[in-house]
């Protein structure tokens, strides 16, 4: 099973400006902003929150996020940067303890949590896993490094140690990191592809991504590739990749849009 969704939903330029056509574009020009999480739960069954690393929202926003869409929605969360980037995995204590103190608002829809190191953190194991041990029972974890002396052997035993996803990554349409299968499910992020209009992913690029999700249990992939709604149509010409090779896959929205210009 594929698990497709954007990395947010509160993009204005998912909209047409008023009074323009509104093919390829996921919210009606006419649709208040209050409502988009509602229209977007009804075409996506997933989103990967990004506003949580810059700012931990309170419980009750993600209880108000669990009440507001639909039972079989699934919400992924990437960790507080206040662990990741300011800490830097120092002392993950507090941070970790107030992240799922919040967090668990989602209920049963709070699905696996990426943390995202930054590019300048060397590889200090020993951090890694005493963070991913604080980790409550049944939640799914991805990491993202970001600098290439987490990618040895010995990061890729405390992932399987732990269950945790080493979350892949694509820019210009290129993995940015080693396809190891961790855990018992998949995360991938797609950053920029290299098609046009910017950023969008041209088919043979999404098409490889299908073929290489083929053999795996569970996926989870975000479109990060936000501007100009490039991550909604892409989602859409993936899914269709991915059903052609028999693979279920969520719902997603299939935009009616002309085809982008192929990538090299």
């Amino acid at each position: 099973m594929l698990v497709i969704g954007t990395s947010g939903w509160q993009y204005r330029d998912w909209r047409p400006a008023r009074g323009a056509d509104e093919t390829g574009y996921l919210y009606p020009g006419g649709l208040p902003q209050r409502s988009w999480l509602e229209h977007y739960a009804e075409r996506f069954a997933t989103v990967e929150v990004n506003n949580a690393f810059y700012r931990l929202p309170e419980r009750t926003t993600f209880e108000q996020w669990r009440e507001r869409t639909p039972d079989d929605f699934v919400v992924a969360v990437k960790m507080s940067r206040y662990l990741t980037h300011i800490k830097r995995l120092r002392d993950p204590q507090e941070p970790v303890a107030r992240f799922f103190d919040r967090a668990t608002g989602l209920g049963g829809k709070l699905g696996p949590v990426l943390l995202q190191l930054p590019p300048t953190l060397k590889a200090d194991l020993g951090a890694l896993d005493e963070t991913l041990s604080l980790v409550p029972a049944g939640v799914r974890v991805a990491v993202e490094p970001r600098h290439a002396t987490w990618f040895t052997d010995d990061c890729r035993r405390l992932l399987e140690k732990h269950g945790a996803a080493l979350c892949w990554a694509d820019r210009l349409s290129r993995p940015i990191t080693p396809l190891w299968d961790t855990a018992d499910f998949v995360y991938l992020r797609l950053h920029e592809g290299r098609a046009k209009p910017w950023p969008r992913y041209g088919r043979g690029a999404l098409r490889t991504w299908a073929e290489r999700l083929s053999g795996v249990r569970e996926g989870f992939v975000f479109f990060n590739n936000d501007p100009g709604g490039a991550a909604v149509i892409d989602a859409g010409v993936l899914a269709a990749e991915a059903e052609r090779r028999g693979l279920p896959v969520t719902r997603v929205p299939r935009l009616k849009v002309r085809p982008c210009a192929p990538s090299n």
